[in-house]
């Protein structure tokens, strides 16, 4: 979580595994597009730099956020994909639209987890404007993606 005091793009090495032999699926949200591509090169740079080859990344691409679980659990019944990370933007708008998409979104990434036994990490943003959401896909406070990548290779090690 990003706050003055932490900056999403720290973290501790402490229970990294290795991951050269792991395979990753990276579900990504077309909406926001702006904001999510670099969630997802912060998240693909962390993987990379932590040992994970270029041809054990998959991304998929969902029209929404309220996709990422469907294009989810499509990845997690994989048998070779050992962690999903979704990608995605909800920003708050006027209306509760916002309020049954993060419900939901966050519901449906947990019981993919559940239901497949495997780290599937809800790199989601859900911010009230666009502002705010930019500062954490690599402004300044850090991106997001990174979290959820570092998220993934230390629940692999659980």
């Amino acid at each position: 979580m990003a706050t003055d005091q932490k900056n999403l793009n720290e973290y501790s090495d402490k229970n990294l595994v290795d991951i050269s032999d792991r395979q990753f699926a990276i579900v990504v949200s077309e909406w926001n597009e702006e904001v999510t591509s670099s969630l997802f090169e912060g998240a693909m740079a962390t993987l990379l730099k932590h040992g994970a080859t270029p041809d054990n990344i998959i991304r998929k691409n969902v029209p929404g956020s309220f996709e990422l679980t469907l294009g989810a659990q499509w990845m997690a019944q994989k048998a070779t994909v050992d962690a999903v990370i979704c990608i995605g933007c909800v920003i708050q708008g006027e209306t509760r639209h916002f309020d049954f998409i993060c419900d939901a979104v966050a519901q449906g990434i947990t019981n993919v987890g559940l239901k497949f036994n495997k780290p599937v990490i809800f790199g989601v943003l859900t911010p009230d404007n666009q502002q705010q959401a930019l500062e954490r896909a690599g402004g300044k406070h850090g991106n997001k993606g990174i979290e959820a990548a570092i998220t993934a290779i230390k629940m692999l090690g659980f």
